[in-house]
């Protein structure tokens, strides 16, 4: 669903589609940059670091949200530690040893199109690729790292 800006004109919230590893934007142009939950979708490593270099470079102000792979439950397929097998054991497990196969019943393409598309980050890699940004780390149960969240306020 798109936002419609005809709408709610007093919020002035422009929008636009594009890709996040080369934004058509320029540098500083916008006063934050949010990202839930996206980065560990944009594809490879490389990937990864070019959609921190395009977000650090148009921010301001940035909140960049992603999920934990410490965390023990994998978020996208809720199953206890599905993350940490090899891809070619993840794509035969997940439609039998997680909640989303069990309730979806996804297809073995869909399953092999998502595990191919996901790449959880660690919290090392989180403050590599934003070596500027506070690393906050959102806890499940108090102890176990659930997300990560890379933190940046400007100094105006």
């Amino acid at each position: 669903m798109a936002w419609d800006t005809d709408s709610f004109p007093a919020h002035q919230i422009r929008m636009f589609v594009g890709d996040g590893r080369a934004l058509e934007a320029p540098d500083q142009s916008y006063d934050i940059l949010f990202s839930n939950s996206v980065i560990e979708h944009v594809g490879t490593w490389e990937d990864q670091q070019a959609f921190a270099d395009e977000a650090r470079r148009v921010r301001k102000d940035l909140w960049i949200q992603t999920p934990a792979y410490e965390c023990r439950i994998e978020p996208h397929y809720v199953g206890f530690y599905i993350h940490r097998f090899p891809k070619k054991w993840q794509k035969a497990l997940i439609r039998w040893i997680t909640l989303r196969g069990w309730i979806h019943r996804p297809t073995q393409a869909q399953v092999d199109d998502e595990v191919n598309s996901i790449r959880l980050l660690t919290r090392e890699e989180v403050a590599t690729l934003f070596p500027d940004c506070e690393i906050l780390t959102e806890r499940m149960l108090g102890l176990i790292p659930k997300s990560y969240i890379a933190f940046r306020k400007a100094r105006d």
